[in-house]
């Protein structure tokens, strides 16, 4: 089934009685008896093995100490009430610090023991979060209130679609994808949830398979009008391929695609649900808390806009500024793109192509998702009512360098939907515009679904949906810009600083120089939005012959020289002071031409 097996999970019992014909029937009848007893006692092994497993979790907490995890309020007020402990002189010197340098113990982890460490750190290189700590957590723990006060007066309909949520995984922790399941099922309206669907993108960990079926059959058992779905595949997919399975899998009205290490806080679901009542077009978003990877404590983040640069990395971003002008904070906001985590109205989903099946692992399809919504018809809306703890790791195990597969992805999206404007995401990676070498798969079908859906061109999304991402129209060359006669490149030199520096050509981010139609070479990477400014290389004219890199806007506001003529393979010469930018020993400099050559690395447009 496409690499993946998609499997109901049933209730255990006997079957119903039926008349015995016959020794053989007996015989059976008996073998068969035989099985379900072997199978009970299997049953209660898991059991007696789950209930020690228990016994060392609250023999680590005990060892992590009462100091390591954040009190609830009802629990201050009552240590408040309490006469002031007496400090014990401790009997031994404290523990010695065997991960100095690890990020797990730089705000946590003090008192723990050499043991804990040891365990702790083991954990964290695994999971890329504080597992250890997670283990001694109750699986129904608390979460702060963060919600805007005006949430708590809103009144959301009764009558509202149903609710699918869908948690992906691949090896993540038990401990982790439990909580996950225990907020779902104790925050979300009974009524509203129709299933929990899980995920499985190939993972390896022993415990994901045994310790899970038994804990979701104890929660199928107490929630016996909740379905919970179990999609597991025969081989890593990756992301785009979880989602989409996900979203197959489901029956509900809307379908709610999340991580398995989230959170939901209380009444998640419910201001979403509105939102896609009214509109069956919009997908939204919840606000993202974060959650510490290394004492799991919740971070209040505020509403903003999920957006984009032209690398297609996501970031954060601030509203439109009507969204401000209503003074609201509780209010939905209009946003260009959406996070990997997204709720949408499931047959709309379908309707306009779910996600791109030809995307590898991860990264690029929410962007891509985001730029088809826009165009296609629908829109993407942040809910600052709806707030999930998300955990933030401290770095991803199953893909150390997600710049791989992220710049394939990039590639892909760009092809199907920018237009003109494809070749920014080449800019942005600094790869040549053709002959890259990078394969992006077969797009075919995703342009045919953009004609079948009669969708917007991409330059009505940059003027409607995102005027903030700058068009770079302008931009003549890219790349390392090398002088030929020193064998050495342009640098932007020691961050923060403003001095340009020769340097071996690496043709790397800090050597990343852009030539502009209006004359300018801004060093160091180009910035993908119009609210931030670039750095240019300047020309003050004066007697140091050292040259600068400041920026753009302030420089020629002050009369600096910023515009600079040059042709491929020829002298870089400042329109204004008529000085050449050249290499003597090694060190940048300003002088009167000498004939140095310069080339960049690839050329968009003749100049």
């Amino acid at each position: 089934m496409n690499g993946y097996d998609l499997t109901k999970t049933t209730e255990y019992g006997l079957d119903k009685p039926r008349s015995i014909n016959g020794f053989s029937d007996l015989e059976l009848s008996i073998g068969s008896l035989h099985t379900l007893l072997k199978s009970f006692e299997q049953k209660q092994d898991v059991m007696q093995k789950m209930l020690e497993e228990e016994r060392e979790r609250h023999k680590r907490a005990e060892e992590v100490g009462a100091s390591l995890i954040k009190k609830q309020p009802q629990q201050r007020e009552q240590d408040e009430q309490k006469p002031p402990a007496q400090k014990e002189i401790p009997k031994d010197k404290p523990p010695q610090k065997l991960f100095p340098d690890s990020a797990l113990f730089k705000m946590w982890g003090e008192k723990l023991s050499e043991d804990g460490q040891r365990e702790a750190q083991a954990l964290f290189e695994r999971y890329g979060y504080n597992v250890f700590l997670s283990d001694s957590l109750p699986l129904d723990r608390v979460l702060p209130e963060t919600r805007d006060p005006r949430c708590l007066k809103k009144i959301y309909p009764e009558e509202l679609p149903s609710i699918g949520v869908v948690l992906i995984y691949l090896d993540e922790a038990l401990s982790i994808i439990k909580r996950a399941i225990r907020s779902i099922i104790d925050r979300t309206p009974k009524h509203l949830l129709r299933e929990i669907i899980l995920v499985d993108d190939h993972s390896s960990h022993e415990d994901l398979k045994g310790d899970l079926d038994l804990y979701v059959k104890t929660i199928e058992e107490q929630n016996p009008g909740l379905h919970i779905t179990r999609v597991k595949h025969n081989e890593q997919l990756g992301l785009t391929q979880a989602r989409i399975s996900g979203w197959r899998a489901a029956t509900a009205d809307v379908v709610a695609i999340l991580d398995a290490h989230i959170e939901v806080h209380q009444q998640w679901a419910e201001p979403l649900l509105t939102q896609i009542k009214a509109d069956r077009t919009v997908i939204v978003s919840p606000v993202f808390d974060r959650v510490n990877y290394y004492d799991l404590e919740v971070v209040k983040y505020g509403p903003s806009a999920h957006a984009f640069d032209w690398a297609l990395w996501c970031m954060y971003e601030s509203f439109m500024p009507e969204w401000y002008a209503l003074g609201d904070p509780s209010m939905p906001g209009k946003s260009p793109s959406i996070m990997g985590i997204l709720v949408a109205d499931r047959k709309f989903l379908g309707e306009i192509g779910v996600l791109d099946e030809g995307m590898k692992v991860y990264g690029g399809e929410n962007v891509e998702l985001g730029i088809r919504v826009w165009t296609c018809g629908g829109s993407i809306e942040v809910v600052p009512c709806s707030k999930i703890a998300h955990i933030e790791r401290n770095h991803k195990p199953y893909m150390p360098d997600l710049s791989i597969t992220m710049k394939r992805n990039a590639l892909r999206a760009a092809e199907v939907w920018m237009d003109d404007y494809k070749h920014n995401v080449n800019l942005a990676w600094n790869i040549p515009f053709k002959d890259h070498g990078i394969d992006i798969g077969d797009v075919s079908e995703r342009k045919k679904l953009r004609e079948k859906l009669k969708c917007k061109p991409f330059k009505w999304y940059l003027e409607n949906v995102y005027p903030k991402l700058d068009t770079w129209e302008d931009v003549m060359a890219y790349g390392g810009m090398k002088n030929i006669d020193a064998n050495m490149c342009l640098d932007q030199g020691p961050v923060p600083g403003h001095t340009p520096i020769a340097y071996g050509c690496y043709y790397y981010g800090p050597q990343f120089t852009y030539y502009r139609g209006t004359g300018e070479l801004q060093i160091g990477g180009l910035k993908s939005h119009t609210y931030n400014e670039n750095r240019c290389l300047t020309d003050d004219g004066g007697r140091d012959n050292e040259p600068g890199l400041n920026n753009c806007k302030e420089s020629h506001q002050k009369g600096m020289g910023i515009y600079w003529d040059f042709t491929q393979g020829k002298e870089v010469k400042n329109k204004l002071t008529k000085r050449c930018l050249e290499i003597i020993n090694g060190k940048l400099i300003l002088q009167e031409c000498t004939g140095q050559k310069w080339e960049i690395q690839n050329i968009i447009k003749p100049f």
